[in-house]
């Protein structure tokens, strides 16, 4: 019976629209990784991955392989996704842009515009970056990552990563408003998943070579198959506050009193801080391309992908990142008004203020049990993968954690949709 109700909720509905215009978009991003920039030499790109360079393990995972063939859309989403945290960041400092934020659709159009230009100016120094990494690059036996090793090529390489990037920031903008669950962690979700036949077929290769033995692949399952439920779980933990309405008089209707509660989850900020965090990780190693020196070499050593370094700065990240995004989508102050304008109130907490501060006290708790969570799950793997010896393991915590946060935040979307679609049936 439920099974017949969903697929007659799902027909002719614009769920079902928005489900095949997700698939759509999602397959014209797919098709960007199999078009290669012209030019290039495909076997000393591959010798650059095996030499081990940080950058191009992390964008390589968060393009679904693009960066591997150095396709056009190798430089991913990165650049949309510093430009959103800069203005996010930029709503707390800048009155002007906080002021936007208030002023409803028109404001937010103002802010989206301003995070494309951000966007298309990072990814500028970012494809530039890259490509200059590239020009100097050269594989063991001297040859170079350009068939013709010019600086037009140079700048041909940069241009073309620059289009890819804003083709795809387009892309994602459009799943926002038109497909299901939010376009650019819908991205980051296909280009991770989209790895995962590479990354077993990887695995299986190792334990074949006896490099990774059965009982490391084993501890390893049962440390992915542990953080997948940690995180459904953490996710869908919450603190219930009760809620209290007295009964009210509005014109000729009496609305009776009733009790309530406001949902605060422990993880409000989603997967969005660990996105957040390597993204920013990303920049200062683009940016240190432009330079020479022993201290580049020190600065690309000591900060690699599984570095303590490196593990300490993202765990750092994380938990900023959480604390801060929480304060972003869960404004106290707000809240609390709005109560006060409802006329309801928290039993044994005043309206207005005392509120605000409750709510903040008990969010804060919340959201550093959900900060230190996601930090731990993020540089737990690259831990255990220290462990392993000389294995590159594609599907870290942080690989987890996006795939299963991004699909739950996506299936509550679908749930809505399906919801709306049977209390519109109900009226008719």
């Amino acid at each position: 019976m439920a099974q017949n109700a969903m697929l007659g909720a799902l027909k002719g509905s614009q769920l079902t629209q928005r489900i095949l215009y997700t698939l759509g978009m999602l397959v014209v991003f797919r098709l960007g990784v199999h078009v290669p920039i012209p030019g290039v030499n495909a076997s000393v790109i591959q010798h650059l991955f095996s030499s081990g360079a940080t950058i191009f393990a992390l964008l390589n995972l968060f393009s679904g392989g693009a960066t591997a063939t150095l396709s056009v859309g190798a430089l991913s989403i990165i650049p949309y996704i510093n430009a959103s945290i800069i203005m996010q960041l930029m709503t707390v400092v800048i009155p002007q842009v906080e002021e936007w934020g208030k002023e409803g659709e028109e404001g937010q159009k103002k802010i989206t515009q301003w995070t494309r230009w951000l966007a298309i100016g990072l990814g500028l120094l970012q494809a530039v970056g890259i490509s200059y990494y590239l020009y100097r690059f050269r594989s063991a036996s001297g040859q170079s990552v350009f068939v013709h090793h010019t600086v037009w090529m140079l700048f041909f390489t940069a241009f073309m990563l620059l289009v890819g990037s804003t083709f795809l920031m387009w892309i994602g903008e459009r799943l926002s408003e038109k497909g299901i669950g939010n376009g650019i962690s819908l991205l980051v979700l296909f280009g991770i998943v989209s790895r995962l036949p590479y990354g077993l077929q990887v695995m299986a290769r190792y334990v074949s070579a006896g490099i990774l033995t059965v009982p490391k692949l084993i501890a390893f399952l049962v440390v992915a198959l542990g953080i997948i439920a940690a995180v459904v779980f953490v996710n869908e933990g919450q603190r219930k506050v009760p809620v209290q309405y007295p009964k009210r008089v509005v014109g000729r209707r009496i609305y009776q009193g009733q009790n309530t509660h406001l949902p605060i989850r422990v993880n409000q900020a989603g997967v969005i801080p660990v996105i957040f965090a390597i993204s920013l990780l990303i920049l200062p190693y683009t940016v240190s391309q432009f330079f020479h020196g022993a201290w580049v070499t020190a600065f690309t050593n000591y900060f690699g992908f599984k570095s303590p370094l490196y593990i300490v700065v993202e765990f750092f990240l994380v938990v900023v990142f959480t604390f801060f995004y929480t304060e972003v989508v869960f404004k106290v102050d707000d809240v609390a008004d709005n109560l006060k304008k409802a006329g309801g109130h928290i039993p044994g907490i005043r309206p207005g203020k005392p509120t605000a501060d409750y709510l903040a006290r008990l969010s804060n708790r919340l959201t550093f049990v959900g900060a230190i969570f996601l930090g731990l799950v993020a540089i737990l793997p690259s831990i255990v993968s220290l462990a392993m010896g000389p294995v590159n393991l594609y599907f870290g915590g942080t690989s987890l954690l996006i795939i299963v946060g991004v699909s739950l935040d996506t299936l509550k979307q679908m749930q809505s949709q399906l919801v709306m679609r049977q209390y519109q049936g109900f009226m008719k």
